[in-house]
This record gives C-alpha cells, structure tokens and sequence, in this order.
C-alpha cells in the first residue's frame, strides 16, 4: 500500500491529555522521550469559524413540525436541503466555536441532515467537528445524505505541538462526504484525526482521501487509537494511528501504520503481516456483528429508528449490496427523553414498554435505570451521559434478549458505584470458580444484546469513583466499539481520588468484542471469566500514577495485567491486541506481563504487543513469553505472533 503522504518509523503514543489541571510539564517531559517525528506538509491554520447570533441559529433549524418529528429539543439541529448552505455553515461554525477545546464541558449537540445534498463546489459545506458533537445523516442508507465539502476533527494546537491523542467522544456515521473545498493541504482530504470513542459508522467516502491524521499542522501529529464500522472509505491515509479497528468496511488502499492496525470483514485489507515490521492484523470476516441503530426519515417525512439484525461471519458493509437487513421502529415507540427527566421518570417509560431516546446532555441519576423488556433500545444522541448520583448503579439489564444500548456515556459520581453498566445477572462464583448456574442468562444467538459505542469515564469531568465500569453477564452480548478510561487528566484525577478497579468484567459465555479500549484502571483492567469469549482489536494503557510498587502489585506478581483471562476458562481467542506502561509518578515501576491466560489448547491469541512509552516497564508480553520494554527503547514494541 502506498501514499503520497510518508508514513512514521514509530511516533511513540504517549498519551500526554493535560490541560488546566497541571498537566503541561508532563506533557513536554513526555515530548521530550520521542526520538522521531512525524512528516508533515507544512502549517495550515484550520478554517475559522464564525459565532452566530440566536437568531441567526434559530433559523438554521427546521420546525418540529415541518419534519414530522417530536421535539428533540435545543441541542439537536436538523438540517434541510432546501436551507442555504450559508446558514447552515453559521450554525455548524457556532457550535465548533463553543466545542472544539471543550474537552470537559456538559455541552452536548447532534448535527442531523435529511436526505439530500449539501454544499456545492463554489460552496462546499466545512463541519468541523468537536467535543460531544454528532454529525449523521438522517437517510435510510449512507447515499441519502451528501456532504460536498468536509466532515473534519483536526489537531489541536497549543505550546507544546499539534496531536490528536485528546480527541474523544464525537462521532459521524451515515453520510457521504464527497470531498471538495478548502486550500492547500486541507484540501488533500478529509481529515478524521481522533482517538477513543470517535466512532465513524455507515460513512461513504467519495471524491478524494480520508486521513486518520492531521498532517497539515505543525505536529507532531500523533493519534491514539480508533474505530471504523460499516463504511466505504476508498482511499485511506493511516499515518500516526498507534492501534486502529476498521470493521466490516471497503476500502481501495490502506498506507502506513504504527504499531497494529486491524481489519476484520474488510474489502480491500491490506493482507496479514505482522511481526519482522509488519503491523496488519487482519481477519477474512468478523465472527460476529450487530451495527449501531440510527435515526431515519421514511418517504412519507416520519422519524423512524432503524435496529439492524446480527450478522455472523460478515464481511463488507450492510447497505452496498441492498438495503440493511433489520427492523424498523417509529419514533412513537421511543420515549424522547431530555436531561431534566428523573430516573422515576425514565424508568416509568421503560416500566410500559417504551424505548429510550437520549438527547444530547447529562443525566443525573439518583436511581437504578432498570431494562426488563426483551429488545428494549437504549439510544443516545450526540454523546449523551449519565451520571449516578449516592453510589447507584447507572443501568442494570435483567435477563433478557436483544437489548441494545448504544451511543451513551456513563461518567462516574462522586460517591462510588459498584458498576456503572450491568448486563445481566451474575450467579453462583467468583471470578476463578468454577460453579455457575446456566439458567436464564438473556441470550439469543438470533437478536443478542449488543453495546454500540459505549464509553465510560472514572474521573476527568469531576472527581469520580467507581469500582468496575462495565459487567457482561448474558450470553453472546456483542461489545462494539467500548471505551473505558479511568482518567488521566482533567478534574478529580489522582491514585487515591478516581479510584476504580477494573474497566470490564466479562462472566457470561461466547461474548465477542469489536474494539475494546480500557486504560488506566488500578487492578486487572479486563478479566473474562466466560467461555468462547472473542476480542478482535484491543488497546489499553496501564495506570500512569501508581505511587509505588507496593500499591501496585498482588502477590508475586508486580502490577497487574492488562486482560486477564481467569484460569478455569477453557477456550477463548483474541486478534490484535496491545497494552502500554508509562508510570509517571514511580519510573522504576514493573509489570510481570501486560497479559495473563491460563495455558490451554483452546486459549489463542495473536498478534499481541508491549510498549514503554518513556517511564516503567512490562516484564514480558503474556505470562512468561515476550521480551520485556524498558526505556532502553521508548516506543519500540514487544512482539509476539501466537500464543501458545
């Protein structure tokens, strides 16, 4: 694969996300470790983006009622074909202003396109997209909605350089963007520069590149890791992505990578190559699927939500062969909630069968969210987040089948949660026992509970405390595109402050998971105690902040591990998958391995890796096996093809 743009010998990750809490003589230390940069095409100052007035916002909004849809308030803006594309530049630009550096504000917006066109080539339409910001078409398939223009997240820039590596929770999906528009570098494509929980589904690219780094600022242009699902992506620049998932998708070309790039159901993958300088995994189909649900708009002007059905063994996306198998729902079954609602309130509508539509905005919940019904949909817009208030748990699933919850943070309160996301119930042992009652787990091989796009946050907003993110006890649950992040920066960060065990749980059986990130959490950071359980792309950073070895060790083993599989498991198999050490308060930290599985014929993994990104050290890859990374070599990985 080849490119016009060069590709990195290795830009290290070193995650380096301060800001106003302290952070910037860590960062420059951290800058400080690299040994290489990026090439970059020069410096080009991103389009600027004008405030609009009220008024001039409000008019780029359509009716409630001349769209035939429920009021989903003042932070979702619908777009028309029939607006001028100089309105609804204004009120794309106005919401940029106030969301591009607003890493941890309770802003929340969805940008919504009705089936049609958008820009022109005298006048393409620019969407700079930033913080809690989605941009979606509002067409039963991605060729519904057109953007000519842009659909962008860039660098951002300050004293210390231009990266990507705090570019979080925005999204795109179901549109094409047909490139135009823009000067010099910016013009050479789309740029989708992100990170974590920066979700692009059902998107068609058409017209020129996408970019998955910003080479057009001064650099270095490092990104950390992302997701990619159900797209046409044509011609695609890697560049500076340490670890990236494209599920399910086409594309033309593919150049450059870093330390894992993994496709899995993908048209036009590069081949397998990993280890000796290779860094594609790359997988013939996905061994199992369920795309996010979406909001559409029928023929006859009515707001319906599209559920797609699981796939087994898919490969290539849902909606270029034909329409997207699955059901849909009119927006009459979903009750549109708005961030005033009670918990009461909420769980009265889920009490008569309702589904919930989230708009955008923060939640705050002094009780148990309770998912009983079978199918029920849990559907949020433009990142929208839920708080648990006096230790509740956020959510809890009971037992029951094809549940989807997709598009929703949880951010952990003040006051410790158990778990901020159970699904299912968990019976009958421990997580290295043996005994567990088999009975009524909620599984459904034909409609299994899935969670799109779900991201979780100890920390960082405020200061908050949660013992284990996320717990999978139903059968066949699907985990696309996860997120855990104990904070490392940001408000109520610190070792005894955001405490937080461990980010996922997994007891229930033939669980698969499609780009799992977990990262910083004080114990193990995974542990799957299910059989048949599937990881396809996993990246997770270790603690930054231990204070010492003794607080950050178990027995004879130093540390923890990244992903832990528990030692009664029989069969489990992961694809790509990385884990990295930077301990910025005690540099001679060790961790024995970054992964620990009991050996066993029916335990694979493949394609693993450990880093050390300037302080601390991973003994060895898994258990025994793989060279330690120490920082005689920042940033060069630790390999191993297949284990056993």
């Amino acid at each position: 694969m080849s490119s016009d743009r060069p590709a990195p010998a290795f830009p290290a990750s070193l995650r380096k996300r301060v800001h106003a809490s302290g952070g910037t003589g860590r960062r420059s230390a951290l800058l400080a470790t690299l040994t290489l940069l990026l090439a970059a095409c020069g410096q080009q100052t991103p389009p600027a983006t004008d405030a609009v007035t009220g008024d001039a916002a409000g008019s780029a909004a359509l009716s409630a009622e001349k769209l035939r849809a429920p009021d989903f308030g003042p932070n979702v803006r619908i777009f028309d074909p029939s607006m001028s594309t100089a309105d609804i530049q204004a009120a794309v630009d106005a919401i940029t202003a106030q969301q591009v550096g607003n890493q941890f504000g309770r802003e929340r917006y969805a940008l919504l396109f009705r089936p049609g066109t958008y820009g022109t080539p005298d006048k393409p339409l620019i969407i700079q997209v930033g913080y809690y910001t989605e941009v979606a078409g509002l067409g039963r398939n991605p060729t519904d909605v057109v953007i000519n223009g842009h659909v962008d997240a860039y660098n951002q820039c300050d004293a210390g350089g231009c990266i990507a590596l705090n570019n979080f929770w925005r999204s795109v999906s179901n549109l094409t963007v047909n490139v135009l528009g823009l000067d010099g570098c910016r013009s050479s494509a789309t740029f989708w520069a992100v990170s974590q929980a920066s979700p692009m589904r059902r998107v068609n690219i058409t017209g020129g590149k996408l970019s998955l780094m910003d080479y057009c600022t001064a650099g270095p242009q490092y990104a950390s890791g992302g997701f990619i699902a159900d797209s046409s992506l044509g011609s695609v620049i890697n560049g500076s992505q340490q670890q990236f998932l494209v599920r399910d998708s086409a594309l033309t070309d593919w150049s450059n990578g870093v330390w894992n790039q993994v496709f899995a159901g993908v048209n036009g993958a590069p081949a397998q190559n990993f280890g000796a300088g290779g860094v594609y995994t790359t997988l013939a189909q996905t061994p199992a699927s369920r795309e996010k649900p979406y909001l559409y708009v029928d023929a006859q002007g009515s707001t319906r939500v599209f559920v797609p059905d699981a796939r087994r063994g898919s490969r290539g996306t849902t909606w270029q062969g034909g329409q997207t198998p699955g059901t849909s729902l009119p927006i009459s079954d979903f009750y549109v909630a708005r961030p005033s609602d009670s918990a009461q309130t909420l769980n009265a509508q889920l009490a008569q069968g309702r589904n919930l539509l989230l708009t955008p905005g923060v939640y705050s919940l002094d009780r148990t969210l309770n998912v009983r019904r079978p199918g029920t949909v849990v559907l949020g817009l433009g990142v929208a987040t839920l708080v648990p208030q006096n230790g509740v748990v956020a959510l809890a699933v009971s037992d029951v089948p094809g549940v989807d919850i997709a598009g929703v943070m949880f951010d952990a309160g003040p006051v410790n949660s158990p778990v901020l996301l159970r699904v299912g119930t968990r019976r009958g042992r421990d997580d290295r026992g043996d005994d567990r009652d088999r009975e009524g787990r909620g599984d459904d091989a034909r409609t299994p509970t899935a969670l799109q796009d779900v991201f979780f946050r100890i920390g960082g907003a405020q200061a908050g405390r949660a013992t284990l993110s996320l717990e999978v006890n139903t059968d066949g649950t699907l985990l696309d595109d996860v997120w855990a992040w104990r904070a490392d920066h940001g408000e109520g960060v610190g070792w005894t402050v955001n405490t937080a065990d461990t980010g996922l749980i997994v007891n229930g059986d033939d669980v698969t998971a499609t780009g799992l990130f977990v990262e910083h959490y004080q114990k193990d950071e995974v542990v799957w105690n299910g059989e048949r359980g599937r990881t396809v792309m996993f990246q997770n950073e270790m603690p930054y902040d231990a204070p010492s070895q003794a607080a950050w060790q178990h027995g004879a083993v130093l540390g923890y591990a990244g992903y832990r599989v528990a030692d009664r498991v029989r069969t489990h198999e992961g694809w790509g998958m990385g884990s990295y050490i930077f301990t910025n308060v005690d540099p001679t930290i060790h961790a024995t391995h970054g992964f620990e599985v009991p050996v066993k014929p029916g335990v694979r993994l493949h394609d693993l890796l450990t880093v050390q990104l300037g302080a601390g050290t991973i003994d060895h890859v898994v258990n025994t096996t793989g060279a330690p990374v120490t920082g005689a070599a920042v940033g060069a990985p630790s390999i191993v093809v297949d284990y056993p």
